[in-house]
């Protein structure tokens, strides 16, 4: 593949790309958090920085039991919450950040999780990747999630050279077309558990390695 591209050039591989992606892995939308609410979602959701999908759905399935209300959230003791989720990592931190969201969503939208990025990263813990997990499952709202898995394999498709999450997420938004921005985390998470792992990268069993300009076969 040439090193350098025009824009039109780029465009049609990644429509190739996206074309591929939604053959290999549909087009439904799902999320890798159990929950049955968005104040459940969007717990879950400070709960995985730095940590596995799987632990925080380990650790939800008795924490949303136990807590089983919004309220419950807001009114919990610290210590006592850091001691229910002590193993996802980052408890002290994220233990405090719950209850502080959790009051701000009693007190200040009257049990509702609001919808706009200004109002969610307002809240405590929630920053544009965990705001924008929100707006995409939740409200449908078109939205890039910028996690490491995005930020990697976005970088080794040539999609951007950026570092910095936010001005990743603004990149993918001039070159992905507004119906994959969705479902472009979703593929690209399944990629990267499966295929283009962060260690060891299975090139040759890629289905987009022809488009890809780190394919290594």
């Amino acid at each position: 593949m040439a090193k350098r591209e025009t824009k039109a050039q780029q465009a049609e591989r990644v429509n190739r790309i996206l074309a591929a992606m939604d053959k290999e892995y549909g087009t439904e939308y799902r999320c890798y958090l159990n929950h049955e609410t968005p104040w459940q979602l969007l717990i879950a959701v400070i709960m995985s920085a730095q940590c596995t999908d799987a632990r925080v759905n380990i650790v939800t399935a008795d924490l949303f039991q136990k807590y089983d209300t919004l309220e419950k959230f807001a009114a919990a003791d610290l210590k006592e919450l850091e001691q229910d989720i002590h193993s996802i990592g980052f408890y002290h931190m994220k233990a405090k950040n719950i209850i502080a969201c959790c009051k701000a969503l009693v007190e200040q939208y009257g049990g509702e999780v609001p919808r706009t990025i200004e109002e969610l990263t307002g809240l405590a813990g929630v920053g544009r990747k965990t705001a924008n997990v929100i707006r995409g499952n939740i409200y449908n709202e078109p939205s890039i999630v910028v996690d490491t898995h995005v930020k990697r394999i976005s970088r080794k498709l040539g999609l951007t050279k950026e570092e910095d999450p936010e001005k990743i997420e603004y990149a993918l938004m001039k070159v992905l077309p507004k119906d994959h921005w969705i479902l472009w985390n979703i593929h690209v998470i399944t990629l990267g558990r499966t295929i283009c792992t962060a260690r060891s990268p299975k090139c040759s069993q890629c289905f987009l390695r022809q488009d890809c300009p780190s394919a290594e076969v």
